[in-house]
């Protein structure tokens, strides 16, 4: 499986220290999610990062930035909104209707269902799917390696979204939970789970 980690949604102080120690440990793929905004600190985030960082990382907002710093892609949140006509190639989607995917993988590097749990970081956002919705949707091929598992995931339900033959899970609150951005600069211990999670999607 592939991991797919989302950023913050806040900027701080060590976020472009902590980013690149998640890429020399083999991040597979990094989110940029920073909803609302300015895209100057996106930019300032994006160049303080090794250039070798650019191809593992997709941006939800300021779609510009893919051309600029030459990013792996885009990613679209609103599963109803169109692909911009410049961006026709290396796009991921979001979506919380299994009847979305079939069509969403004709055009997608992968597609992002959500939200097989309760999210770990915004207690408004509740499991949307349930564990017998989604076998049904892997009996009929819907669910595959294009297919990756977001919203609440976290290294202890990793395995479910394995047997139900997820491609990859997007994890955020799990991993960010365990580091305070307000009251911490050592992140060891973050980057220690994370070596974790990696284990657990292998």
């Amino acid at each position: 499986m592939k991991l797919v980690i989302l950023t913050q949604p806040k900027f701080f102080v060590e976020e472009d220290k902590i980013i690149s120690a998640l890429f020399d440990e083999g991040l597979d793929m990094l989110h940029l999610q920073k909803p609302d905004s300015e895209p100057v600190y996106c930019e300032r985030l994006l160049s303080l990062l090794p250039n070798d960082c650019y191809n593992k990382i997709r941006v939800h907002e300021h779609y510009y930035l893919k051309q600029e710093f030459d990013l792996k892609g885009i990613h679209i949140n609103n599963p109803d909104a169109p692909v911009p006509d410049d961006f026709k190639r290396n796009v991921t989607r979001s979506t919380y209707r299994i009847s979305d995917l079939k069509e969403m993988k004709k055009k997608s590097d992968y597609v992002c269902l959500h939200s097989l749990f309760d999210s770990l970081h915004n207690e408004d956002e509740k499991a949307s799917l349930t564990i017998q919705e989604m076998e049904e949707a892997r009996n009929k091929g819907l669910i595959d390696k294009h297919v990756y598992a977001m919203g609440g995931m976290s290294i202890e339900n990793i395995h479910i979204a394995k047997e139900l033959g997820f491609g990859g899970v997007c994890i955020c609150g799990d991993l960010w939970n365990r580091f305070s951005i307000q009251h911490e600069l050592n992140f060891k211990d973050l980057i220690e789970y994370f070596r974790k999670l990696r284990k657990a999607v292998n």
